[in-house]
């Protein structure tokens, strides 16, 4: 502005100061050029006439010395001049950290305090000029009402038009040179002949890349590398890759669709054959800098070295595993089907002859079978779900004994010879009682005369409900678990004395199943995670075996009592060898469901699963007399027939005392007989 404009400014900023009250503070306005902004007047001792009462106005303070650095200022002081030439003083600043720390907890208004540079003042921002930074801050425009998205004036149509907007002819100086161009370069010819100014030096022509394999002789250091190999060559490009290549390179639509479906890195080209009609028809090729950049980046990244390869045969890698024809006998065709059970059949058990099979089922009773005949010799009815049964493996001895709910009944099935199962009921009968009753976890009840005709012998009444028995290897002495949590969960009872004693003192966890070692004074205890081995003679833990499953269902124990194999419900078989470790020498993962049952059969090297998927696995497992050579476990035969019912499956395995036959009970509600 002109300087008649600049008097007529400060005559209006003169008379705006006029109308303010006495000693308000105020944002007062004044030229950007001198003070840069707006300016605040100071309280206390910034303005003698401001501490007059009888100054009608207050003085104008604004500090005129210009657009210089106020740095220049720090060693004096007063900060600058008024208008009228006179000092401008600093504010006494006397606060140390410690006062500014205060200040600024306690000052709700410190974080919109700013201190002006050309009077020292601090002035607190208003609600606008915040706003404003903020605004500005974000990148946004300084005036609210500005609008950035405002619809643009179309001043073209997009009609071609006849005449042109405008149709002046070109000026005359867009044809000749231009003199002022003419004129700088005149002053700056001159100036570099005189020397005044030098011309930039030419920089020095070293490339800052560098091959990284440019010197591969043997005097270099990559080639001092025994084990270095040179940089791969591409591969040259082929008839596909041309511009018109011949037709049977030209993908089919059908091709095309597959080409795209196909992953990446499964397809044999990695660019869809294309024919153009002339080499200036191609287009550039879209992908030229990213295949560039990998091919640098598999050179430079890529280690490369020489490797010294074994020629083996793949074949050797696998271990050689014995064909299953060559491991036979196995079960592998269904013979017989046992029909008559109403309901699931949970439980089977096989005489020691191997001519009797005793199956308990759901429909609450137990049924007596020939196993060559498949005819059912007896149904004795038990009043309710019959859990676990156990024939006794002592073959003078002819006894079951069945878990019906909180009992044991052991019951004489009177099959076979007369002279058996004869003499089992005078052994029981002769049972002389002891004079002085002693204190049981369980009570012996003999059995009426109408549980007698039944084939009912003995009663062992517990005081919780029952899951499983097992019988010692000679007969006399048999376990039962209950379905509890305390230390009464495992029992062992013997039969001629009728005494029934608790092992364990306190519980170490749900007990799944119990057995007896076949050899060897041991006592097997499987709970969900573990199983525990315990010395009978010793009436100490031996072992404890980590079945790496989340919960137990079954075990068995080879007869030669060195393998233990336990089925679980996340469909695992762990074997066991107790000479070899407590953690599993082999996890087998052949069944798509829970197992139910597992089983050992006692000469021959078998073994079978029973599964929630319907079929039951046979598999071969031999042990060896050497100690040193490992357990060959080879799965031979899958076996199917049972029907899957409620989602249940094979519910328990069982191998014939002799032969290589398997029997499985189902929840279909029939026992199958595999030879």
């Amino acid at each position: 502005p002109s300087s008649g404009e600049e008097e007529g400014k400060e005559e209006e900023e003169e008379e705006e100061l006029g109308e303010e009250k006495k000693g308000e503070e105020r944002l007062q306005p004044s030229c950007p050029r001198r003070t840069g902004g707006w300016q605040q007047p100071r309280p206390g001792v910034s303005c003698p006439a401001l501490m007059l009462p009888s100054c009608p106005l207050p003085q104008d303070i604004r500090n005129t010395v210009g657009n210089i650095p106020m740095e220049w200022y720090e060693d004096f002081p007063h900060i600058g001049y008024d208008l009228d030439g006179k000092k401008i003083y600093k504010p006494i600043r006397n606060k140390d950290e410690l006062d500014k720390f205060l200040e600024k907890m306690e000052n709700p208004d410190y974080w919109r305090t700013v201190q002006d540079k050309m009077t020292g003042a601090d002035i607190k921002l208003t609600d606008e000029q915040v706003d404003l930074v903020q605004r500005l801050q974000k990148g946004q425009f300084g005036d609210v009402h500005f609008d950035p998205y405002e619809p643009a004036v179309d001043f073209f149509t997009h009609e071609v038009m006849i005449h042109p907007v405008t149709n002046r002819p070109a000026d005359k100086r867009s044809f000749i040179p231009s003199l002022i161009e003419k004129e700088k370069v005149s002053k700056l010819v001159h100036a570099i002949k005189m020397g005044w100014i030098k011309p930039r030096k030419p920089k020095e022509d070293t490339p800052t890349y560098y091959d990284l394999w440019a010197h591969e002789d043997p005097n270099s250091i990559l080639g001092r590398h025994k084990m270095h190999v040179p940089a791969p060559k591409m591969k040259l490009p082929g008839h596909e890759e041309s511009y018109n290549p011949p037709p049977e390179y030209l993908l089919s639509e059908e091709e095309k669709l597959a080409w795209e479906q196909q992953e990446p890195a499964e397809r044999k080209l990695n660019f869809v054959p294309q024919q153009y009609r002339c080499l200036r028809a191609v287009p550039a090729y879209s992908r030229f800098i990213q295949e560039r950049f990998e091919r640098c980046l598999d050179l430079y990244l890529c280690p490369r070295q020489r490797k010294m390869r074994v020629n083996v045969d793949p074949e050797d890698l696998i271990p050689k595993l014995p064909k299953p024809r060559d491991l036979q006998p196995f079960p592998t065709t269904q013979a017989l089907v046992y029909r008559g059970h109403t309901s699931l059949v949970r439980c089977l058990s096989i005489s020691p002859s191997g001519q009797w099979l005793a199956s308990g089922s759901d429909d609450c009773t137990v049924r007596f079978w020939e196993v060559c005949t498949a005819r059912c010799m007896k149904t004795l009815p038990v009043g309710g779900v019959v859990k676990s049964i156990a024939w006794n493996p002592n073959p003078t001895v002819c006894l079951v004994a069945i878990c019906v709910e909180q009992s044991v009944l052991l019951v004489n099935p009177c099959l076979g010879d007369k002279l058996l199962y004869g003499a089992t009921d005078q052994v029981l009968e002769s049972y002389v009682p002891p004079e002085e009753e002693r204190v049981q976890p369980v009570q012996w009840v003999t059995a009426t005369i109408e549980e007698h005709s039944k084939g009912i012998r003995l009663t062992v009444q517990h005081s919780k409900a029952l899951k499983q028995v097992t019988w010692h290897g000679k007969g006399d002495y048999f376990a039962t678990v209950v379905s509890d949590n305390s230390n009464m969960q495992v029992l062992i009872h013997q039969t001629s004395k009728r005494w029934s004693q608790n092992p364990f003192r306190k519980s170490k966890g749900l007990v799944q199943c119990v057995l007896f070692h076949p050899i060897r004074p041991y006592f097997f205890v499987a709970t969900q995670r573990y199983v525990r081995v315990y010395n009978l003679l010793k009436q100490e833990l031996t072992k404890k075996l980590m079945a790496n499953c989340k919960w137990v269902s079954s075990m068995a124990i080879h007869p030669g009592g060195d393998n233990v194999i336990c089925g679980s419900y996340d469909s695992k078989l762990a074997w066991f060898d107790l000479d070899l470790s407590t953690r599993p020498y082999q996890l087998l993962r052949h069944h798509k469901k829970a197992l139910r049952s597992v089983a050992f059969h006692k000469h021959y090297p078998l073994f079978a699963s029973g599964s929630d998927d319907g079929t039951v696995i046979v598999c071969h497992g031999m042990v060896y007399n050497d100690l040193l050579q490992n357990p060959l476990l080879v799965p031979v035969k899958v076996l199917k027939g049972h029907a899957l019912t409620l989602d249940l499956g094979v519910l328990d395995v069982l191998f014939h005392p002799t032969q290589p036959w398997v029997f499985s009970s189902g929840a279909d509600g029939t026992v199958r007989l595999f030879t």
